[in-house]
């Protein structure tokens, strides 16, 4: 199961309403690359394909790839705000390596 924080649910929202598209989800997955070798990725998600997973949280529709979902089973993820900037932070319990920059990691 993944997760958002009643935080990062807010911004999501946000910025689902900004876009006009409120009804719309969130696509969350986790793609080959980085120096780690697999990094995150979120989009805005139109419409669900074959194999999907939909999950409801604190009021989002996100969408994951049945493929993503084994390596982000038990992800929360938080929208975080410091001095160095603001963004969505992953916080993945079955990561076993991640990158110095945090963009990257494996499990």
């Amino acid at each position: 199961m993944i997760s958002l924080t009643p935080v990062a649910a807010e911004k999501v929202k946000e910025l689902l309403t900004g876009r006009g598209t409120p009804e719309l989800g969130l696509r969350v997955g986790v793609r080959g690359g980085g120096c780690s070798g697999n990094s995150y990725f979120m989009e805005f998600c139109q419409a669900e394909a074959a194999g999907d997973e939909v999950v409801e949280s604190n009021g989002v529709r996100l969408v994951v790839d049945l493929k993503s979902m084994v390596v982000l089973g038990g992800t929360e993820i938080d929208y975080v705000e410091g001095l160095m900037g603001a963004g969505f932070k992953f916080n993945n319990p079955n990561v076993k390596h991640s990158c110095a920059c945090g963009e990257s990691f494996s499990s």
